[in-house]
């Protein structure tokens, strides 16, 4: 019996004693409640605090009560459910359940038969999600800071679709503008050997660029200088964008449109997209300009769509862009933002309100902090390839893919991160990553046993006895397992994949105890043959290896049989 199970059979309870009269709800039976596990041995499998949460409202035969007796009278209806074996009533009205062994185990078989399917659930169902995260300009490689992006914005969009999302995974190209023709100059100079303007862009990958873009376009050179910059600045724009592309695919974050800030632009479409607020009521004309009253909704200061030159400001894009994102039908618009980025906010939840969006559902704006990353006692900063910044693919190179994903994605976004190289790739149970990929390794290990013993997994409806299961130590794993669907719900509900790792360290740990305890052998002792136990326990096994690897790939990491 996993939580999601109970949470019915309570639903289940409260509906019988509705229904027989002795129980009013004031509004309604609800259609789920929360179940968690215990913090403390000894309080049962499962609790839940649905009487304190309806016992206020509630009449039981007629009269007010309290939580406590509501927990009584649910606790009593409980005690006859099937797979339920004891409910005591905690404190004020704290339900606390003990299942089955029999019920208990079954999550292992309820968890094998799904496979790569379990964890995902119908939280999301029917929900049209876009994520939009790095949208890096392309004149220059991906950085650190994207790289936080990069990773989390993935393991985000990885969340909400196991979640049951329809998820769009979008990189914004912001291809327009003045930094689009500092590119290209930058570009020029370098290929006539000129130095590059101050306010261009500089390190070794400028000149690779340059020599890169005349030995595929040798007449380049010949163009006259108003026509020779513009197309440094179109084949350096795509040759760093396919590097773009090509780096975050190798880094296994995959983008399903990649979407050009040029291309709201064209036929006028931003200034189409904007007037076609005016029924809203918040713009408005003064001296000229054209503006949106976002102080109707909580921004300290109206914003400038249209300036009196004609000239659209950045607020008009990023308005264009969301209006766009809403045309193209997704209900909830996600983005990723940098830490300099936090003003920015209030004016987006301000602009949706004008646009007619609610902007605690339509809009979700995130804000990622700095990350720091430590060599040999001293921080990384510079780049021989960039100049300034250590690049994405100089990271990969130092830490690998697996390391640096699982890394990052173990901290909530919103807090400032240090990473010392040194510890986060050594081959030990102190670096979080190692440690669950080693679990999991464990995990097949013990099935390749397994099966040079000639043992295979019984049938799970007739010959697999989940009863067996009923050592505390495979207890408390069976409810680990069964934790991993509510952990990735919860997951996608606030945007925070971090749940996911912290949930698999916590599990490979009760895993390893279950694993080193003397009485949970799997296989069987020297020349015993094999037992339903050992199957029940190789069931187990298969269990806890398909929860870890799911859970893995969640974030974007492998899941290694060998270590």
């Amino acid at each position: 019996m996993n939580p999601a199970q109970l949470s019915a059979a309570v639903v289940e309870a409260l509906t019988a004693l509705v229904d027989d009269g002795r129980l009013t709800l004031t509004d309604g039976v609800p259609t789920e409640v929360t179940v968690e596990r215990p913090r403390q041995k000894g309080h049962g499998d499962y609790a839940t605090n649905v009487a304190l949460q309806l016992g206020k409202k509630a009449l039981v035969d007629g009269a007010a009560t309290n939580p406590r007796a509501l927990g009584e009278l649910l606790a009593e209806q409980l005690r006859a459910a099937q797979g339920i074996s004891a409910v005591e009533v905690a404190g004020p009205g704290f339900l606390n359940v003990t299942v089955e062994a029999g019920a208990q185990g079954e999550v292992a078989a309820d968890v094998v038969a799904a496979g790569a399917a379990y964890g995902q659930n119908e939280t999301l169902a029917g929900t049209r999600i876009n994520v939009e995260f790095i949208s890096a300009n392309p004149t220059g490689p991906l950085h650190l800071g994207h790289t936080r992006w990069a990773v989390v914005g993935d393991a985000i969009a990885r969340v909400l679709a196991a979640a049951g999302a329809e998820v769009s995974r979008e990189f914004y190209i912001n291809d327009r503008g003045n930094q689009m023709n500092l590119f290209g100059a930058s570009l020029e100079a370098a290929a006539l050997g000129q130095p590059v303007p101050d306010d261009g862009y500089h390190g070794e990958y400028v000149h690779d660029l340059a020599q890169q873009v005349v030995a595929e376009n040798p007449a380049i050179l010949d163009l006259p200088p108003d026509e020779r910059v513009v197309a440094f600045r179109e084949a350096g724009y795509a040759l760093q964008l396919r590097e773009q592309r090509e780096q975050l695919e190798a880094f296994r974050t995959h983008f399903d449109v990649w979407f050009s800030e040029r291309s709201l632009h064209e036929n006028n479409a931003v200034v189409e997209n904007i007037e076609n607020l005016r029924g809203q009521g918040h713009l408005f004309d003064e001296d000229g300009a054209l503006w949106m009253r976002t102080t109707d909704f909580g921004d300290d200061r109206d914003r400038v769509l249209i300036r009196t030159d004609g000239e659209l400001t950045y607020f008009a894009s990023d308005t264009a862009y969301y209006l766009d994102k809403r045309a193209r039908g997704f209900d909830i618009c996600v983005y990723l933002l940098g830490a300099d980025h936090h003003g920015y906010v209030r004016r987006l939840q301000a602009m949706a309100a004008c646009a007619g969006d609610d902007p605690s559902y339509n809009l979700d704006v995130l804000i990622g902090q700095l990350v720091k990353i430590m060599k040999d006692g001293e921080e990384l900063r510079l780049s021989k390839r960039a100049g300034t910044m250590v690049t994405l693919q100089e990271l990969v190179d130092l830490i690998g893919v697996d390391a640096l994903r699982y890394s990052l994605a173990r901290y909530p976004a919103d807090s400032p991160l240090v990473l010392d190289v040194a510890e986060i790739t050594k081959a030990s149970n102190d670096n979080p990553v190692y440690y669950v990929q080693y679990g999991h390794a464990r995990t097949c290990r013990m099935m390749e046993n397994a099966a040079d013993l000639g043992m295979s997994l019984p049938d799970l409806t007739s010959g697999f006895d989940p009863s067996l299961l009923s050592h505390e130590r495979e207890g408390d794993l069976l409810r680990a397992l069964a934790e991993f669907p509510r952990v990735v719900a919860t997951a996608a509900e606030l945007r925070q994949p971090h749940r996911v790792a912290r949930y698999l360290e916590d599990t490979t740990a009760i895993f390893n105890r279950w694993y080193d305890t003397r009485e949970c052998r799997m296989l069987p002792k020297g020349d015993e043959p094999v037992a339903p136990v050992n199957e029940a326990r190789l069931v187990l096994t298969v269990a806890a290896r398909t929860v870890l690897a799911n859970g893995l790939a969640l974030l974007g990491v492998s899941a290694p049989e060998r270590m």
